[in-house]
């Protein structure tokens, strides 16, 4: 599973410029609806996602913290790194670039059938990532 995982966040950090190649990618290791956080989620709007992603940030690259396999399960515990230079969607609406690096640190607990990821439990500083923006203040 190690080149899952080396594949997975190669996809997030940089996409073929073409569309069908970025799919085609993408179907390699995702499944063509993934179930995120109980919700779920096309193959085109998981690749929307990543493009989204690479609008706001420069220069993505992760570091990988830990990894778990257990069955059908894969855990990766990872920091994703970036500069800020695009708009940024985020839980309280879209963050003008800054131009700032930064990143968030995140797990994703992902389940593969077939060994493709079929559903993810994502779970991610973004408040963290806020304050380093300067979006939301901590007293």
């Amino acid at each position: 599973m190690t080149d899952l995982v080396d594949r997975v966040m190669a996809l997030w950090q940089r996409l073929p410029e073409d569309d069908v190649a970025a799919r085609a990618a993408f179907a390699e290791v995702y499944a063509e609806r993934v179930v995120v956080n109980g919700a779920g989620v096309t193959l085109d709007e998981l690749l929307d996602r990543a493009r989204a992603l690479q609008a706001a940030l420069t220069d993505v690259h992760h570091e990988l913290l830990e990894r778990v396999e257990s069955g059908d399960k894969l855990v990766v515990a990872f920091k994703l790194y970036g500069r800020h230079t695009g708009p940024l969607s985020t839980a309280i609406g879209a963050v003008p670039a800054t131009g700032r690096d930064v990143w968030i640190q995140g797990m994703d607990v992902l389940t593969l059938t077939d060994g493709r990821i079929t559903a993810i439990t994502v779970l991610a500083d973004e408040l963290g990532l806020l304050a380093r923006l300067d979006a939301v203040t901590l007293r």
